[in-house]
């Protein structure tokens, strides 16, 4: 083992821990002030049920005030898992259409942008600390070449798992809350037709409910294409490692 290197990991792992901690600090607070600048300066005093805070890219706000607190090993991983595959995919996906970025105050629009470029940048820390947290881990029993080339599944199985869940419980404010306003969470609610960019083309074709399922599936399908990436990004950096360990 080397010392060095696991002495690095470990910094490394402890940094972000900090850093997720801040960001969720920051996005609670910001939120906050959306919620009253979306009810008492736009709403006059009446709270519209569209912003609730419930959205793919509202979770990690949730989740990362809690990860620093995780100690069980798979917990993390999980989390992790999420926040670079998930978290990233709503991030990035957001900018194909930016019509729900806007709002009739500037500073809400810049607020929001500025959230979901964070989303971008705390996915990205995410996979890498994933990337260090299963090599920290491998080092701290044996390093080894087998070991190192795992890049387990279960916490991305795990994630999904999360994921719907959420969408589970989005469905249940759509229905339970619908009575006090117009509520969209998750882009999901049957009595409202899908407004995501493509897929609204096809409601002729597969109708609401069907539309709403492939939603779904597509972004299980699109934060497992982003699995892969990473673990081509941890292949690589295995390639690397042992190049340099060849050369000295």
């Amino acid at each position: 083992m080397n010392k060095r290197n696991f002495s690095t990991l470990s910094y490394f792992s402890h940094i972000s821990d900090i850093f997720f901690f801040l960001c969720g600090i920051i996005m609670l607070s910001s939120e906050i002030w959306k919620q009253f600048a979306l009810t008492f300066t736009l709403g006059g005093g009446s709270y519209n049920w569209w912003y609730f805070p419930f959205q793919l890219c509202s979770i990690p706000m949730y989740i990362l005030l809690a990860y620093p607190w995780l100690r069980h090993k798979n917990a993390r991983l999980t989390i992790l898992a999420f926040l670079m595959c998930y978290c990233l995919l709503g991030g990035i996906a957001v900018f194909a259409d930016t019509s729900g970025l806007h709002y009739p105050l500037p500073a809400l629009t810049i607020h929001s942008y500025l959230w979901h470029i964070l989303l971008i940048i705390i996915g990205f820390t995410a996979g890498f600390t994933y990337i260090c947290t299963l090599r920290s881990d491998k080092e701290k029993t044996l390093f080894s070449r087998t070991l190192l080339s795992a890049f387990p599944l279960r916490p991305f199985l795990y994630s999904t798992l999360l994921y719907l869940s959420c969408c589970l419980i989005a469905e249940l404010l759509n229905l339970s809350l619908d009575k006090f306003g117009t509520i969209n969470m998750f882009y999901i609610n049957p009595d409202y037709r899908m407004q995501q960019v493509i897929f609204r083309n096809l409601l002729p074709f597969l109708g609401n409910t069907g539309v709403i399922l492939l939603y779904i599936a597509s972004t299980v399908l699109g934060a497992f294409l982003f699995f892969l990436l990473w673990k081509l990004v941890w292949r690589l950096s295995l390639r690397s490692r042992s190049g340099r360990g060849r050369r000295f």
